[in-house]
């Protein structure tokens, strides 16, 4: 029992890093666009700026919150994917296409998935 406790630690510790490296990657690229790009929130349309509020603002605030409170910077950054595409498709009647918002926003599942496994491994100790 000992050493599958030992085990699921490491394998918690392994995803909680991992979700840590891909989120500074993330939230690195989102820099590099702003900045590369000169970000100009004037510019923006209104559809934009809603949009933004979401992705990425939205999912980079839930990504850096995530790093002392997992679940709920992971709720924020998933929801604020799901906040995102509702937005889209309810302005646009279109979907956005192909994997790169999900896959951007990849860390904060991982985040919620270290929080939930870190919950119920302090519940099975406490029964233990």
């Amino acid at each position: 029992m000992n050493s599958l406790m030992t085990n699921q630690s490491v394998l918690l510790c392994a995803l909680r890093w991992s979700a840590r490296v891909l989120s500074i990657l993330a939230v690195g690229v989102v820099l590099m666009f702003a900045f590369g790009e000169g970000l100009n929130l004037s510019r923006f349309t209104a559809r934009e700026l809603v949009l933004f509020v979401f992705f990425p603002f939205g999912v980079c605030l839930g990504m850096a919150l995530a790093w002392r409170w997992k679940g709920l910077g992971g709720g924020i950054t998933v929801g604020s994917l799901a906040a995102f595409y509702l937005a889209d498709r309810l302005m646009s009647s279109s979907f956005p296409r192909g994997f790169a918002f999900a896959a951007f926003a990849a860390p904060g599942f991982l985040f919620l998935l270290c929080w939930l496994w870190g919950r119920s491994n302090t519940r099975l100790k406490a029964e233990g």
